[in-house]
């Protein structure tokens, strides 16, 4: 899109400059790959390397502090941002958009952070009174939603009385996981220990028919048969003085409403069993087609997304102070470049222009002058001094080389 609008004798040079460009933020970022890897490696349940000796638990702590601070960073380099309680406490209160009660044990984390990017208000057309009926409901959407969890150890659910190996999850484990398109009132559904609850509509539906069909049932069926049994346990307990003789046939009604009366128990915790089950498999199917990557496969997902932010700030903040013809300040060129995507794409956002003057000011490609006003290096000199950055990556000793 830069390219387009400079001169076709530059073109050519502006596209190389942006390859060095990109190639230098590539290898920063390569770098930053690896201190994440070996940050996460003492948690990552799908290691495929053999451990020769467990770190002691005070480095466990610090390298999980340092997970935390490069994901953290990492996000908001792919311009994340970070959900906050407040957000992730009305999930659960919100009407959801899969109809499905969840709870989550807030107690069960020892951390938890969500970040989200791409955030929309969508249209979405459901169900509505039983089925009989459809609305139109506007929701927030997020585009990504990252999940970071860890889990309490194993201490802290022994003392709470919970059995360890009946957890849904693993104590001391820590969770890393990317969604795509999840609703804001669907944020519940991404905590890992999340479980199925019934609503009270749900039940309504189960609970009243149940009441209606078993007083039927007892009525019809079972009080009849249980008249004799009544009076001749009256008569055993001295509350009746004449006695009571069961014949076969009374006891053959007895047992036949019994066995009825137990189908008819059996039936609603079954409609109840099933009712859950169709609540699980939403939760799953939705989780299923949300998710994107999980544990150290999100590294590279966000590392892929960050750096390609890195590039796009630095090449548009490049190109418009270049293309200025004059010195600008920050808060010109945001505007510029705004303004620019506003008129040429229809496409409204906020640009980080911060982070943009930084990487240039970093790689030497802006000159500070007066009053904070900035000006782009010509292109030639640019692209000097990338490369003399990518030469200066690693330090090579040529008279050594050169004895060896």
């Amino acid at each position: 899109m830069c390219a387009d609008e400079v001169p076709a004798e530059e073109r050519e040079s502006f596209r190389a400059f942006t390859e060095l460009l990109a190639s230098l933020v590539h290898q920063e970022f390569r770098t930053r790959l690896e201190v994440l890897k070996d940050a996460y490696h003492p948690f990552n349940p799908d290691t495929d390397t053999r451990t020769i000796a467990e770190p002691a638990p005070a480095e466990r702590q610090v390298a999980q502090e340092r997970l935390v601070a490069e994901l953290t960073a990492l996000a908001e380099d792919a311009n994340f941002e970070r959900i906050s309680a407040d957000d992730l406490g009305r999930a659960f209160v919100e009407e959801s958009l899969m109809k499905v009660r969840l709870e989550a044990d807030f107690d069960d984390f020892e951390q938890v952070s969500f970040h989200r990017r791409g955030v929309r208000t969508r249209r979405e057309e459901v169900k509505h009174l039983f089925g009989l009926r459809r609305r139109t409901i506007e929701f927030t959407n997020y585009a990504k939603v990252l999940v970071y969890v860890k889990f309490k150890d194993a201490d802290h659910f022994e003392a709470r009385g919970k059995d360890v190996g009946g957890l849904p999850f693993t104590p001391g484990s820590t969770i890393i996981k990317l969604f795509q398109d999840v609703p804001r009132a669907d944020l519940e559904m991404l905590f890992p220990n999340a479980r199925v609850r019934m609503r009270l509509v749900d039940k309504l539906l189960i609970g009243v028919p149940a009441v209606v069909s078993g007083a039927v049932v007892v009525v019809t069926k079972l009080l009849a048969t249980l008249i004799p049994v009544l009076l001749l346990l009256g008569f055993w307990l001295g509350v009746r003085r004449e006695p009571v003789e069961l014949n076969q046939a009374q006891l053959v009604a007895l047992g036949a409403a019994l066995a009825a009366f137990g189908g008819f128990l059996v039936r609603q915790y079954t409609k109840f069993k099933n009712r859950k089950i169709q609540f699980m498999k939403a939760l799953s199917e939705n989780l299923y087609f949300r998710n994107l990557d999980n544990d150290a496969g999100v590294f590279h997902h966000l590392l892929d997304v960050a750096e390609e932010e890195e590039v796009k700030e630095a090449v548009l903040a490049y190109h418009f102070l270049r293309s200025a013809g004059g010195p600008l300040t920050a808060p010109e060129l945001d505007r510029r470049i705004e303004d620019w995507f506003v008129r040429r794409w229809d496409a409204e956002f906020d640009f980080e222009v911060d982070d943009g003057v930084a990487k240039l000011r970093r790689l030497r490609l802006i000159d500070d002058g007066a009053q904070g006003r900035l000006t782009a290096v010509p292109l030639d000199e640019a692209k000097r001094r990338l490369d003399q950055t990518w030469d200066d990556l690693f330090a090579y000793n040529t008279s050594h080389a050169a004895g060896t």
